[in-house]
């Protein structure tokens, strides 16, 4: 005699732990934090973009619709200053959630990295491209917390290696460094040309 195929028992919809969600349900939105003063630069910025588009774009004459420069950023700009505008009108119809300066917080401090490669900018002219490189990759690696000798030898080689790649296979032009200049001739002008 044959054993009875097995079935699996039948749930109920009441026995269902899946619930069935209603489409408020769905589209419920929690404010996290910092989001309602991200919404509000984002809107801003979109709006300066939308004020701004009629004098960075043109419609030109007799040109087709999709073939017009400026269809895709009014588009484009358009639709992004619409969702922004859902975004803050959401933000604001949802519970506050605590913690939005410390996000905020936590967003300006990236500011420090613009800080970082703004000075390494500065730098550049006066020091010369290979010792900026090597002051700025050593000191960003102890800043960010690698501060063996292994990992600093690390930040050193991959710092040459960079200048190396850039000023001497790829030729890019860099100002040479105020500080190449007190080198002896032949020193200077070989420093100039590949470091």
């Amino acid at each position: 005699m044959a054993e009875p195929s097995y079935r699996p028992p039948r749930l109920h919809r009441r026995d269902n732990p899946i619930k069935a969600k209603t489409l408020q349900d769905l589209f419920k939105r929690y404010r996290r934090p910092g989001d309602l003063v991200f919404s509000l630069l984002f809107l801003a910025m979109c709006l300066f973009l939308a004020f701004n588009l009629a004098d960075q774009t043109t419609w030109s004459k007799g040109t087709k619709l999709f073939a017009q420069p400026a269809l895709w950023p009014y588009i484009a700009v358009t639709t992004m200053t619409f969702f922004a505008t859902l975004h803050l009108v959401s933000g604001l119809m949802s519970p506050v959630m605590p913690g939005r300066w410390k996000e905020i917080g936590f967003w300006l401090r990236s500011f420090e990295f613009a800080g970082w490669f703004m000075a390494y900018v500065y730098i550049v002219p006066k020091l010369g491209y290979l010792p900026s490189t090597l002051l700025f990759s050593v000191s960003l690696t102890y800043r960010l917390g690698y501060r063996t000798p292994k990992q600093l030898m690390a930040a050193g080689l991959f710092a040459v290696t960079v200048v190396v790649l850039f000023k001497s296979l790829l030729k890019v032009k860099v100002p040479g460094g105020q500080l190449y200049e007190l080198l002896p001739g032949a020193l200077r002008s070989f420093m100039l040309t590949y470091f």
